[in-house]
């Protein structure tokens, strides 16, 4: 399908966009997803300051790349979340945590997300990909005992944060990608289908798909493509692998990425169990054309190793569709 293939930044936040670029374009990505933290993609300087946005298009020009996404996964995580703790403090902007009020950090953070469809408009990008938090993730466990009333209400709670902001994306032309990832209100097959009935299956509300996020709960990416094959807005590609030997556990054991005691790891592509030769033809199937974003995560593997491995690894599986079917030699009808 010769799909640009594109680095999801949001790793590499700690280096300047301009080193970033170099090494995208010396491993052959065609662009990147930037990411609204470090000094990728500013959201508040992309509305406020002259010249910052033709800097950033200025900037991947310079080492031939382009970008079809931007993703602000952190202040969206905030818009929904109960609890608002330390955890948000050290991933939020400071003038987006505030005072760290509750209610103020959210409303902030949904503040912030309609800037980020504006600021994606104005960048000439209309995919904006991220998270929605959860006031009832915390609830997973089902114990104590969790009345259908408090999921209802955590999905009606979505939907009027959430409406708003989309009510801006459909004004700017842009669509919202949510990752299907614990700990958001989408992260399986069935939340999924709640969170799209939640927002009336508006347009402005598709997904993002990551399936390093279905291996460890045993879910077919495949089988979630197919169902959800007019929402796939955009796609990461990270990967990840299982250890249930009877004493590693799939909650993970609060233990550390990259623990020989949890019981899965994300690893980079190409290390894990992901199927990605199914993947892509599923993709050809459903017909989509968006880019294809390595999002390099691994604790057992350098970064720099990790992400020039993947792309080459990737583009293997990104197969031209035939144009006739293989079958139609047999035939002695002339063929249109």
């Amino acid at each position: 399908m010769s799909r640009p293939f594109t680095l999801f930044t949001g790793q590499w936040a700690d280096l300047p966009l301009e080193e970033v670029c170099g090494l995208a374009r010396q491993w052959g990505y065609d662009g990147l997803e930037l990411a609204c933290w470090g000094d990728h993609f500013e959201v508040d300087r992309a509305l406020g300051e002259d010249g910052y946005l033709a800097g950033r298009r200025e900037l991947l020009a310079k080492y031939d790349l382009r970008c079809w996404a931007i993703s602000n996964h952190l202040v969206g995580q905030a818009v929904c979340d109960h609890p608002i703790d330390a955890r948000h403090q050290a991933i939020l902007p400071a003038r987006i945590w505030g005072s760290g009020e509750p209610e103020e950090v959210r409303r902030r953070a949904a503040a912030e997300m309609a800037d980020t469809a504006r600021a994606a408009a104005a960048f000439g990008v209309d995919t904006v990909v991220g998270f929605t938090g959860s006031s009832i993730w915390y609830t997973v466990a089902m114990f104590p005992p969790v009345p259908a009333a408090m999921i209802d209400e955590g999905y009606a709670d979505f939907a009027r944060r959430w409406n708003p902001i989309l009510d801006v994306f459909d004004a700017e032309g842009v669509r919202f990608a949510h990752e299907v990832h614990p700990s958001e209100i989408a992260y399986d097959f069935w939340t999924t289908a709640r969170a799209l009935e939640a927002v009336d299956h508006r347009e402005a509300f598709g997904l993002n798909f990551d399936p390093s996020h279905f291996v460890w709960q045993d879910l077919d990416p495949v089988a979630f493509l197919a169902e959800y094959r007019d929402r796939i807005y955009h796609v990461d590609c990270k990967e990840a692998r299982k250890r249930l030997d009877g004493r590693n556990g799939r909650l993970g054991s609060h233990l550390p990425w990259g623990d020989w005691r949890r019981g899965w790891d994300f690893v980079s592509a190409g290390r894990g169990e992901i199927r990605w030769e199914d993947v892509f033809r599923m993709l050809n199937s459903i017909g989509y054309q968006g880019p294809i974003s390595v999002e390099w995560e691994d604790a057992g593997m350098d970064r720099l190793a990790g992400a020039a491995e993947a792309v080459g690894y990737l583009r293997r599986f990104d197969l031209e569709p035939p144009t006739t079917s293989f079958d139609t030699a047999f035939s002695s009808e002339p063929q249109p």
